[in-house]
């Protein structure tokens, strides 16, 4: 009691703070697999991990808008797939220049967000049901119509790498900072400006902190809606063109069962289920750590299989302590307004 009494403000401010232990986990399994992993902190690997999970990062930033304004959205990656399929079979079978084929391939993903958004805010149906379905819809339409065959005589303009920086490490490693981690790098830094420094961003955090208070101050929740689930639907799609740029062809069912990965990427990176809560950096955080996970445990030689329980078991960590912490502060909240008396 001592102690926390002469702990300078700040300090207690960055206790409570989500990022401040993520990324005391962060070191802490970083040093345990710099230990026992070979080329673990390699810059080349770094990178690679960089690349592979940029797809996931720009996913976790519209999932990150969505769980701010009060939803949930399971139906991305399924949006993805069906986004950057028919960008695909526009650019491979109708030749159509880059421009149109990438205009398409998003406007497809704001398509299927908006119509989440629709679902929810018309239809007033629970977003995880609605988001769910729309997902079983879209990713069964996509399979049926395709065959499950994936799309390889794709232009060169979609499939040649973009190369920023390239250089060779001494160990003889090739580093490249390529398009995925650029665009990454552009979609968060755009992600955290917009809902921190626009007043739709303000309405966001309200609407998802207490959306009846938002509507009362006038605030067009509706609108607010479309904007959060487009914007996911944006993301997803541009997350799907990426996938393809990396790969150099269309898979179907390439982005099937990336949901829970990002999912739980944004909870562990304090964005809360319950809405009005969450920073961009504490989900980036949140992969930062999944990716570690993942690798260290691909080179250590450990089956795929345990790291799905250690996705699992996050969720399940990260709701349990968004629950305990929003009965506490409930609590708090009571004792504060309680009258005292005389």
């Amino acid at each position: 009691m001592r102690e926390n009494a002469s702990s300078p403000p700040f300090l207690k401010t960055l206790r409570r703070r989500s990022e401040f232990w993520l990324t005391a986990v962060i070191l802490v399994v970083g040093t345990v697999f710099a230990l026992t992993a070979r080329d673990f902190l390699s810059l080349a690997n770094v990178i690679d991990l960089l690349e592979t999970y940029s797809v996931q990062s720009i996913m976790a930033m519209g999932l990150f808008v969505v769980l701010v304004s009060g939803g949930i959205d399971i139906s991305f990656a399924a949006t993805a797939s069906v986004a950057q399929y028919c960008a695909a079979l526009l650019a491979a079978q109708m030749g159509l220049p880059p421009p149109l084929v990438i205009l398409a391939g998003l406007a497809i993903g704001i398509l299927l967000g908006c119509i989440n958004a629709a679902l929810v805010h018309y239809f007033r149906i629970t977003s995880i049901i609605a988001t769910i379905a729309m997902m079983s819809v879209s990713f069964s339409l996509l399979m049926y119509f395709s065959g499950g065959k994936s799309i390889y005589d794709l232009p060169d303009w979609w499939t040649d790498r973009v190369v920023f920086f390239e250089t060779e490490t001494a160990s003889g490693d090739l580093v490249r900072i390529t398009l995925p981690i650029v665009t990454m790098i552009v979609v968060a830094l755009f992600t955290w400006a917009w809902m921190t420094r626009s007043s739709i961003g303000r309405q966001l955090y309200a609407m998802g902190g207490n959306p009846e208070a938002a509507r009362r101050i006038g605030i067009g929740i509706g609108k607010l809606h479309f904007v959060a689930y487009g914007y996911l639907g944006f993301l997803a799609a541009l997350a799907g063109l990426m996938q393809v740029h990396r790969v150099g062809e269309s898979v179907p069912n390439a982005m099937y069962n990336t949901e829970l990965a990002v999912l739980s990427a944004a909870v562990l990176g304090g964005a809360s289920l319950t809405g009005g809560v969450g920073t961009v950096p504490g989900v980036l955080l949140g992969i930062v750590l999944l990716a570690m996970l993942q690798n260290g445990l691909n080179l250590l030689g450990v089956s795929s299989y345990f790291f799905q329980i250690v996705i699992g078991i996050t969720i399940l960590i990260s709701t349990s302590i968004t629950v305990l912490s929003s009965r506490r502060g409930r609590r708090h909240r009571i004792i504060a307004e309680a009258p005292v008396n005389a």
